[in-house]
């Protein structure tokens, strides 16, 4: 049997941020195009030579992007909607990323069950040209650093229309893409590349039998090329495609062994012995270093069933989703840092397995690897407190002392479509500034907390004078929603070069939970005291809530998610209380991570929505009956889990609505949703300012859809990666709207 390596994708953004840093000062007219591409052409190079470096076979190459690997196949492919089609080059990819005035972005939703988020692709009749000239470029600089080693990543086809908007139907979508596809992978072949790994995920979700009759069709097609395709599954198992999609006509198959039941399936029905099994075995999206007594037994299991099949042995999906080095948390305490494997270490466990199983001694790198989880164990013992508190829990504890319809009335009174924000307000330089300061103990805290105070004060006299009716205190002490409340909760670790991509130049660094969680101390009640004493309007207190915190952090592997989230809970439980002691009238309790985390088969949905809504109604049913709990959700879909959404029991949920053409809209209304919606008037991942009228516009979609008594007026999320210059604007637009709405209600306001 032949044993070798390989990569499915890597880091992208630099160890550096580089990327981000390109991006944001290409934006904002201080550098030329030719300076950003450099630097992504840097970024992905020095990627390529520490895989080459670390004794890979097989690269993965060409998933290096300037905003979204998702936007760059939708724009080779000339996919392009008609909206964009006057614009040409980065004009036309960054507005169809961000927008600009009168034409609205792509749809941004998340990649599978990740935190990751990509742009939905919107394929119709009208095209243009493909042209994969950059792509090409990007192969021929990889085979002269890589040579034969280079093989590139191409987003599939099955996959793109999938998470694509159709205005054709499925058989003319299929139609149009395999020409595409099938000169794609001429223009490779005449390079001389050997192999294509083809991704296609899709094919993990449960609905993915019913596509089996276009994915024979696109790969009968594809393998007439004549170029061997490496078809690439991850996030989960095969499950019932399994056994046709073996069949198909394609070289080898990476399966995903970290996550569902892969290693049963292969057990059950064999691997074709003229494919090669690309076997995921190192988890991509946690950063947690092997237990090697778990998982070389698993891969001994794997060569003993292929009967002399090859196997690369390699991550379970890219390794966009983890950091790029572990060596470089010099701040981590030893035990804790020795058991971290971000990307580069990754691609040592891959090399290291690889060496294992073809027979090489790495007796002393298994003893390294023991010693250092041994260690780890005497480093972080459970804690009895919290453990205890979770043993004792009461149905009680889940659930508010009075229904929805019964509590309302006691509730702050507000005028007809109250407006409010989402919570977070610009992150100026000067913010980060007096953060950064801070952190290095230039200022203390008392002197800190003194300058935080004057921007909380300058954003309550501005929402004041907007006219906005329930305000925020404008979160300028927080670097990000979750990392702000991991940092003052004990069984958190935090790095310091740990960023991974959200979206775009959205960069964030997940907290690492690595033991159990307990809070020590109030966490926002300071800040909300002082926003609340500078205004007689209701000030939100505002929490980022349980799953959320989970699923955006990296988590243990040794007990459950629904034990960290039940935990994380407890923490939130008592803030909710101590807020609600301070005068906190209002609230909210952040979930946008919800959907995120919903498994990718339906059978599993239950067990997971079950513990998940659990964790949020245990962290917020201590409130009482006159406290308002909102919470926010964004980019995803909810029409499928709307009741569950309902059971969370929150009084207000705002959603993100203007990307999604008011499809999340629409899928509330047809769910018979009874709490109030907040849906989002404006996208604030644009930097365009909505008009009056166009935001009077969703708000009038809003009425058609919902009870007047149910509706909310918010932008669509927070507003801290925006300028001070487009918020203003935007939110006296809202306001503006609003006053309209009322008056054409006939609604005197309060």
């Amino acid at each position: 049997m032949q044993i070798q390596t390989a990569t499915l994708g890597y880091p992208r953004i630099g160890k550096n941020r580089e990327v981000k840093k390109a991006l944001e000062a290409f934006w904002s007219g201080n550098i030329e195009s030719e300076s950003l591409l450099q630097t992504i052409q840097k970024v992905e190079e020095s990627n390529w030579k520490t895989q080459l470096e670390a004794g890979i076979d097989y690269i993965g190459i060409g998933d290096t992007t300037l905003y979204d690997h998702v936007l760059d196949w939708t724009f080779r492919f000339g996919l392009i909607p008609e909206r964009f089609q006057q614009l040409s080059g980065l004009e036309r990819y960054f507005t169809m990323a961000r927008g600009k005035e009168g034409i609205p972005a792509l749809e941004m939703t998340k990649w599978f069950d990740t935190n990751y988020h990509y742009l939905v692709p919107e394929i119709a009749e009208s095209t243009l040209p493909s042209d994969f000239s950059d792509f090409l470029e990007r192969v021929s600089r990889a085979q002269k650093i890589l040579g034969k080693r280079a093989i590139p990543i191409v987003l599939g086809p099955c996959t793109l229309l999938r998470l694509s908007k159709l205005s054709l139907n499925i058989q003319q979508a299929v139609s149009k893409l395999i020409p595409l596809y099938i000169n794609l992978l001429t223009e490779l072949k005449n390079l001389g590349v050997e192999e294509v790994q083809i991704h296609e995920p899709a094919l993990v979700l449960g609905d993915a039998n019913s596509w089996k009759e276009h994915f024979h069709k696109v790969y009968q097609s594809l393998s007439l090329v004549g170029i061997p395709l490496h078809l690439v599954t991850y996030f989960d198992d095969l499950g019932e495609t399994y056994p046709w999609v073996i069949d198909l006509p394609v070289a080898a198959i990476s399966l995903d062994l970290t996550r569902g039941r892969n290693l049963e399936l292969i057990k059950t029905y064999g691997f074709p012995p003229n494919k090669r099994l690309g076997a995921g075995i190192i988890d991509a999206r946690n950063i947690w270093q092997i237990r090697s007594e778990k998982v070389i037994p698993i891969l001994q299991e794997i060569v003993e069933t292929l009967h002399g099949t090859s196997l690369h042995i390699q991550p379970s999906a890219s390794l966009q989703f983890v950091p790029y080095d572990a060596k470089r948390e010099k701040r981590l305490p030893s035990p804790l840092r020795n058991v971290l494997s971000f990307a580069e270490q990754k691609l040592q466990e891959v090399v290291f397995l690889a060496r294992t199983i073809i027979g090489e001694n790495t007796k002393i790198e298994q003893e390294i690897i023991e010693t250092s989880w041994n260690k780890f164990e005497e480093f972080n013992p459970a804690n009895q407190s919290v453990q205890e508190r979770l043993k004792t829990l009461k149905t009680d504890d889940f659930q508010r002392s009075l229904s929805y319809g019964l509590r309302l009335d006691s509730q702050i009174s507000l005028p007809l479509f109250p407006t409010t924000t989402i919570g977070s307000f610009p992150q100026t330089s000067e913010v980060r500034q007096l953060r950064m300061r801070y952190k290095r103990g230039e200022l203390s805290q008392s002197e800190y907390e003194a300058a935080i105070d004057v921007q909380i004060a300058e954003s309550i006299k501005l929402q004041e004078e907007l006219g906005l009716d329930v305000l925020v205190h404008g979160e300028f002490e927080r670097t990000d929603m979750v990392e702000f409340f991991g940092q003052q909760l004990s069984g958190f670790a935090f790095t310091e070069n740990g960023w991974v991509q959200s979206y775009g130049s959205r960069y964030v660094r997940p907290p690492i939970i690595y033991g159990d969680v307990v809070r020590t101390a109030p966490m926002t009640v300071r800040e909300f005291k002082v926003a609340q004493s500078l205004t007689e309007k209701p000030v939100k207190g505002m929490l980022t809530a349980p799953v959320t915190i989970l699923n955006w952090s990296y988590p243990r592997m040794d007990i459950s998610k629904s034990e960290q989230a039940f935990q994380i809970a407890l923490a939130l439980r008592d803030e909710v209380a101590d807020l609600e002691a301070a005068g906190a009238k209002v609230i909210q309790v952040d979930e946008p991570a919800l959907r995120e985390g919903l498994p990718l088969k339906v059978e599993r949905w239950n067990e997971y929505l079950s513990w998940a809504v659990d964790a949020f109604r245990l962290a917020t049913a201590v409130a009482q009956p006159q406290t308002q709990i909102h919470t926010h959700m964004c980019y995803c879909e909810f029409g499928d889990i709307i009741k569950d959404i309902e059971r969370l029991d929150a009084d207000v949920i705002s959603i993100e609505n203007s990307r999604s053409n008011n499809q999340t809209l629409r899928e509330i209304t047809e769910g018979g949703y009874s709490h109030q919606v907040g849906n989002g008037v404006y996208d604030i991942h644009s930097p365009v300012v909505p008009t009056t009228e166009q935001i009077l516009q969703q708000l009038r979609t809003g009425i058609a859809n919902l009870p007047v008594k149910q509706i909310w007026v918010n932008p669509d999320c927070g507003l801290k990666t925006r300028r001070w210059s487009e918020v203003i604007p935007a939110l006296k637009n809202m306001v503006e709207a609003t006053k309209v709405l009322r008056e054409e209600a006939n609604v005197t306001v309060k």
